[in-house]
């Protein structure tokens, strides 16, 4: 190659070549301006003081899946306040998935809901049990009058112990489908 050519391509960068640089620069920029500033600092003994006083302990295990981990929860007056892996668990062995970091906050969410809800005019309304029960189940059997059982796929949860998911299985079958799957490969 001549040395024109050579200096033609070491002044050519590409499109993609310059978000990256872009990308690192701007990375690089707003590091070095949290660390030339008060924002970033140590906390105090305040901060770092316990603010669960009086709360104990209890070894758990995590009822996301049916594996079982290991959690340290910790409970105040009857209340689950916050949680720890259990570093001497057998299965998680000091760790957890991100559903199992998540759990407390699944617990404690003011989104969770707690009963049966339909809406109605555009607005949720609170239902009983039975009433969410007998709507949902002659939906499913109009549903497959119309259009065969094939209409639905069966999802099984990582929760079931081999027991619950037997019947589980055993329903899809009496629905008369055999389109069951695990909502893991999801």
């Amino acid at each position: 190659m001549s040395k024109e050519m050579l200096k033609d391509a070491s002044l050519h960068m590409g499109r993609r070549s310059f978000l990256k640089m872009a990308a690192i620069g701007a990375s690089f920029g707003a590091g070095s301006a949290f660390a030339s500033s008060d924002s970033i600092r140590p906390a105090t003994e305040e901060e770092v003081k316990n603010p669960f006083p009086g709360s104990k302990r209890v070894k758990t295990i995590c009822s996301i899946c049916s594996a079982g981990c290991g959690i340290i929860a910790e409970v105040q007056n009857g209340v689950w306040v916050r949680q720890d892996v259990a570093q001497d668990h057998p299965i998680s062995e000091g760790s957890h998935c991100c559903k199992g970091i998540d759990q407390i906050d699944l617990v404690k969410s003011t989104q969770r809901i707690k009963y049966p809800l339909k809406k109605v005019d555009g607005k949720w309304q609170r239902i009983s049990w039975d009433q969410a029960v007998n709507e949902i189940s002659e939906k499913m059997l109009k549903m497959r009058a119309e259009n065969g059982p094939d209409i639905v796929e069966f999802l099984g949860s990582a929760k079931f112990s081999l027991q619950q998911a037997f019947y589980f299985r055993k329903f899809a079958a009496m629905w008369g489908t055999n389109n069951i799957d695990h909502v893991a490969r999801i």
